[in-house]
């Protein structure tokens, strides 16, 4: 069977997309996938958690974390393939050459929004980017607060754009950053809480929506 491209995108910064996108590779690990990381966003910052990640666990780290960017994009994602089931691509929050090649490989875009009128209309350029590489898009309530009447005021809103909507959402729960500040995924550090559960749904519909 083919690798899994999954490119995480969001134009929008601070819409949680390498925090997500490092839940989900912890837990497709822990369903006996092999995971492979592309780092691409100019800050580095899952570069840094998998740093504290092999700090935890030595250089076994569950996962494979490749830091690259521009012209040799592509050609990484091509190698990773071949040693992995799932590529999982951390994209930066900008429509540049790097972000247009993550999009045009994926077999899944994975956009992360935050249920905020400002951050729905964000997403829109994301959406058009996906678009215009026919890449399939999922979209993924993050940082979902408790207030649910907001939330399905945005979910409507965002029906509108066209895309499908993960019926997982993701809470606004400070476990994600404890674990973060570890090298580990909610998965590991809190597996029966609800941010895990709530992971573990994303990572089973992902995988549905990809393959």
């Amino acid at each position: 069977m083919a690798a899994l491209i999954l490119t995480v995108a969001q134009q929008k910064g601070g819409a949680g997309k390498t925090t997500l996108a490092a839940n989900l590779a912890v837990a497709l690990t822990q369903s006996k996938k092999r995971v492979a990381v592309a780092d691409i966003d100019p800050q580095q910052s899952l570069t840094m958690w998998h740093a504290l990640r092999q700090e935890y666990f030595g250089d076994d780290s569950g996962l494979t974390v490749s830091a690259v960017g521009g012209w040799k994009l592509a050609g990484e994602i091509d190698r990773l393939k071949r040693a992995h089931d799932v590529v999982i691509v951390d994209s930066p929050p900008h429509a540049e050459t790097e972000a247009r090649i993550a999009v045009r490989n994926a077999n899944l875009v994975i956009v992360p929004v935050q249920p905020s009128p400002m951050d729905v209309w964000a997403t829109q350029p994301t959406l058009e980017l996906a678009q215009k590489e026919r890449a399939p898009v999922l979209l993924v309530l993050n940082r979902v607060p408790p207030r649910a009447n907001l939330t399905e005021d945005m979910v409507a809103e965002i029906k509108d754009y066209g895309a499908k909507i993960a019926r997982a959402r993701i809470g606004n729960r400070v476990g994600f950053a404890g674990a973060m500040l570890q090298g580990l995924g909610v998965t590991e550090m809190q597996p029966r809480g609800r941010a895990a559960q709530e992971i573990r749904a994303l990572s089973k519909e992902v995988l549905r929506h990809a393959g």
